[in-house]
């Protein structure tokens, strides 16, 4: 009866059903505690980011910048490209970011306070362990989502020689930055993310999805992998690669949007870089326009069995009728007892100009939750229609519906008029990641801008030494990382 009379009060207090519910999830409805969290700004650095119709009532802040100095270690500097990135509550209440830091080829870790306010920042895998390869998309393994934990696997995908998919600890001791660990049963790969599926997916097992960016001006050369070990065991299991089953599929562009063909995981035995290249060619393991990111549907166990990959495209001569141009997002639904068994589908194909996903310029970085999939754009520098002629661009893909919609857009215009970039360098959306459940806070996400082209104005770096001690020859460009509060999952 209490909490009705609460409910009313609150409800003439003019709150919305969203805000109620926070009132109560968060404790302060009733004597169980008080979430602390406070989503609001804490960056110097101005709000880029243009909400598009439909979108307006969303809640944006910029928490971190690379020009932002932390009061717990204001030496420390929020890297060139940031990029995957996982969230963790410790004990205390405050939370721990891990961020992957892509073109200074480093791995951060980033303390935010009891008010999701960052305090902290250091480093704990360095250019020195990655031997200067970049660290793009990563995820985070927790015992809540995967049976294990916490682990964050990182991907290691160009620059330097250690190419493939990194195991670090998210509490590792930053004196041991220059060290590292490579999960070699995983397979060397130019890779983009490895993604382990949720634990109710094959119970008892362990299945990690591995994308691979790889570039080719003639053949699309990035696979889709996935390696299947006992629960917990990221070294002595099996490493396969996606094969389509189905007749008349000889590249990726032969299958058409909306339609479904079958697929198999086909066994391999290689697992280095070249080697494994050529086996794939050898067993007709399907090649892919650059893979860019994988995720797996929330909810129920057959949702996680669900699976989006953004491709990002490739436009070159050599590739037309081979691989996409512009991008595409594949489905790929595996069977309930096997998972080396399934379904693939191009749920949008950006190729389609006058289809659903017309505006689609390079799509990048994906996030799945129950209903939705988020798109997150990296424009290739190719906008040859109007439609494409954008900044980049995050979309929400209704899975029931299949409706596509823009949420928002980079705006990099107002960004240069303040001395932030220039327009003739697209930045990056990437590393989205829900937060809701982490911080008690419902549809409540993290993004980051790679925001290419703003450098320092007095000619210094947006880099870290710690991370990347050759700072003058880094990329020197700055990032933003931004907490979004409303959209649907």
């Amino acid at each position: 009866m209490k909490k009705t009379i609460l409910l009313s009060l609150l409800a003439c207090a003019g709150l919305t059903s969203c805000e109620i519910n926070d009132f109560f999830s968060s404790g302060r409805g009733n004597n169980n505690g008080r979430n602390s969290v406070e989503l609001k700004d804490h960056s110097i650095t101005p709000n880029f980011l243009d909400l598009k119709p439909g979108f307006k009532n969303l809640s944006v802040n910029v928490l971190l910048s690379s020009e932002d100095v932390l009061e717990n270690s204001p030496n420390f500097i929020y890297g060139s490209m940031a990029d995957g990135a996982g969230l963790l509550k410790n004990n205390d209440g405050t939370f721990t970011l891990i961020n992957n830091i892509e073109a200074d080829y480093s791995v951060a870790r980033i303390t935010l306070d009891k008010t999701f306010k960052p305090v902290a920042g250091e480093y704990i895998l360095n250019a020195t362990a990655t031997a200067n390869t970049a660290q793009c998309s990563g995820t985070l393994i927790t015992p809540e989502e995967h049976g294990f934990g916490p682990l964050w696997l990182s991907a290691g995908e160009w620059g330097g020689s250690r190419q493939g998919v990194y195991s670090v600890d998210p509490f590792k001791n930053t004196n041991d930055a220059s060290s590292f660990e490579m999960l070699t049963a995983l397979g060397q790969w130019a890779t983009e993310n490895a993604v382990p599926l949720n634990k109710d997916a094959y119970p008892g097992k362990t299945v990690v999805i591995i994308g691979e960016d790889a570039s080719d001006d003639n053949t699309p050369k990035g696979q889709i992998a996935m390696y299947v070990g006992n629960r917990g065991d990221l070294y002595g299991g099996k490493l396969y690669g996606l094969k389509v089953t189905s007749p008349g599929i000889n590249y990726e562009v032969d299958m058409k949007e909306g339609q479904s063909y079958n697929v198999e995981f086909v066994e391999y035995s290689e697992r280095t870089l070249d080697e494994l290249q050529l086996e794939s060619e050898a067993k007709g393991i399907m090649g892919f326009s650059r893979v860019e990111d994988i995720d797996w549907r929330r909810g129920s166990a057959e949702n996680n069995r669900e699976l989006y990959v953004a491709v990002t495209g490739r436009k070159k001569a050599g590739l037309v009728g081979k691989g996409t141009t512009y991008g595409r997002i594949y489905q790929i639904k595996l069977d309930k007892n096997n998972p080396l068994k399934g379904k693939i589908s191009c749920v949008l194909d950006g190729d389609i100009l006058d289809g659903k996903a017309k505006a689609f310029h390079s799509p990048d970085n994906v996030l799945v939750t129950e209903n939705y999939v988020y798109i997150q754009e990296d424009p290739n520098g190719y906008p040859d229609t109007p439609e494409k002629a954008h900044y980049a661009y995050l979309y929400q893909y209704n899975i029931k519906s299949k409706n596509l919609k823009v949420v928002l857009e980079c705006d990099q215009n107002n960004a240069a008029a303040l001395g932030y970039g220039t327009t003739s360098n697209s930045w990056e959306l990437t590393g989205m990641i829900d937060v809701s459940e982490t911080l008690d806070k419902d549809k409540t996400f993290l993004l980051i801008t790679q925001n290419h082209g703003w450098q320092p104005a007095d000619g210094s770096a947006f880099t870290d030494p710690t991370a990347n001690s050759n700072v003058l020859n880094s990329t020197k460009e700055g990032s933003t990382l931004f907490v979004i509060k409303g959209l649907e999952k």
